[in-house]
């Protein structure tokens, strides 16, 4: 079982910036497909971005496309998320994921492990 731990949440001005991390333990991270997802108050959790194994992939929904920039570091076992040009609209509890079979997807029933996530504000 992998355990994740979000962290860089907080309280952003519209146009800023904020870089979240998920630490990943408790397996071998380069094994596993990694995406953050959002939610916000009363809504559905929302795909964000998604990148492969091997980096060699990656996805976005098309609210963070050009903003948004996933990545991750094997070697530190972590996932990034940089999110720039923030909205009120983005404002919501970030969430990541793995997925342990091959293949990108926004349907968050394919993911296998969450972390507790962490709280973005975007204040307008």
């Amino acid at each position: 079982q992998v355990q994740l731990v979000e962290s860089g949440g907080g309280l952003v001005q519209a146009g800023g910036s904020l870089r979240l991390s998920c630490a990943a333990s408790g397996g071998t991270f380069s094994r596993y497909g990694m995406a953050w997802f959002r939610q916000a108050p009363g809504e559905e959790r929302d795909f964000v971005a998604a990148i492969s194994r091997n980096v060699g992939s990656t996805m976005y929904a098309d609210s963070a496309k050009g903003r948004f920039t996933i990545s991750r570091d094997n070697a530190k076992n972590t996932v990034y998320l940089q999110m720039n040009s923030l909205k009120p609209e983005d404002t919501a509890v970030y969430y990541c994921a793995t997925r342990l079979l091959p293949g990108l997807t926004v349907n968050p029933t394919s993911y296998d492990n969450w972390g507790q996530g962490t709280q973005v504000t975007v204040s307008s």
